[in-house]
């Protein structure tokens, strides 16, 4: 098992704590700030999915005008942490 403490840039959401099997299958995920429902909703759709799998599909999210959003930085935080 491995523990992800990651800092996302550029979004509302201040840290993402990632969980991820030996296997690369995302087993916890949780944003600390952001918006609440959209962040609980992409919680249970990643969880029990492989990482890499949802880092490419989540990869180059923008949030409105913004260059990235919530998606996007757990596709960088798994990104930097297994590949």
């Amino acid at each position: 098992m491995k523990k992800i403490n990651f800092k996302p840039e550029g979004i509302c959401c201040k840290e993402i704590i990632l969980e991820l099997s030996d296997e690369n299958i995302i087993t916890d995920v949780d944003f600390i700030g952001g918006c609440p429902g959209n962040l609980i909703g992409l919680k249970s759709l990643v969880v029990g999915q492989n990482a890499i799998d949802i880092s490419s599909k989540l990869k180059g999210i923008h949030c409105g005008a913004k260059s990235t959003s919530c998606p996007d930085q757990l596709s960088k935080a798994i990104l930097e942490n297994i590949v």
